[in-house]
């Protein structure tokens, strides 16, 4: 089943290229998901409260697990366009936050962030992407503002600051899910590369084009690790 962000109360409508807007609803190795085609950024002009607000909904479905992804650039000199990082842990560098202002009761006021990302989940993409011969890499997400890619300036800041990623999404959501007690596991398609000494120019186009080739290896390690923890 398919419905439309447009018809669901209260939710965003994605405007970014290649973000349809649907909620999918359906069954992977006999578990029921819930999927979302197309997701909402700061940078659309939304506040955070509503760029979490399907994360919300989520939890009132009964989630229990979220799965999330995302195109990022890399700033790690041993990732490559194309590798599949798992997300460790990521750095909050919205100027706004998902939980500022009054606490819901999903979770205490001052969550505790320690392992935002689940290990356990980590272990078990780590154990498929071996039996798949799929290569995986590890690292820090940083999660910023958007809509520019950043110079090669602030790359290299990124990087100093732990940052093996950079993105504009993902970072909200996750911490409100952590906040709800749902479990996350993270992937980034590193699309880019930046912060060394050779600049390269980037497009929305370039980007989508590597996300794309990238996404049925990263397809495969969820829907086995969708089977394996119902």
């Amino acid at each position: 089943m398919e419905i439309p962000y447009s018809e669901i109360p209260n939710f965003p409508v994605s405007t970014v290229e290649g973000h349809s807007g649907k909620l999918i609803f359906g069954k992977l190795g006999g578990v029921d998901i819930l999927a979302m085609q197309g997701r909402f950024h700061y940078y659309e002009g939304y506040n955070m409260k509503e760029v979490t607000f399907p994360v919300r909904v989520m939890y009132e479905l009964g989630i229990k697990t979220l799965f999330v992804s995302n195109a990022a650039g890399g700033m790690n000199p041993a990732f490559k366009i194309g590798d599949l990082m798992v997300i460790t842990d990521h750095i909050n560098f919205f100027p706004e936050h998902p939980l500022r202002g009054k606490n819901f009761p999903t979770g205490p006021r001052f969550p505790d962030m320690h392992e935002t990302y689940d290990h356990e989940l980590i272990n078990l993409a780590t154990k498929i992407a071996k039996e798949k011969k799929i290569r995986l890499v590890y690292g820090v997400y940083l999660g910023t503002t958007g809509p520019t890619f950043e110079t090669p300036a602030e790359y290299r800041m990124y990087r100093t600051l732990g940052g093996d990623t950079v993105g504009m999404s993902t970072v909200p959501e996750v911490i409100v899910a952590h906040h709800c007690g749902i479990k996350t596991f993270g992937i980034s398609v590193v699309t880019d590369l930046g912060g060394f000494d050779s600049p390269v120019e980037v497009s929305h186009e370039e980007v989508q084009e590597a996300a794309d080739k990238a996404q049925p290896l990263m397809t495969e390690i969820m829907r086995e690790m969708i089977k394996r923890t119902a």
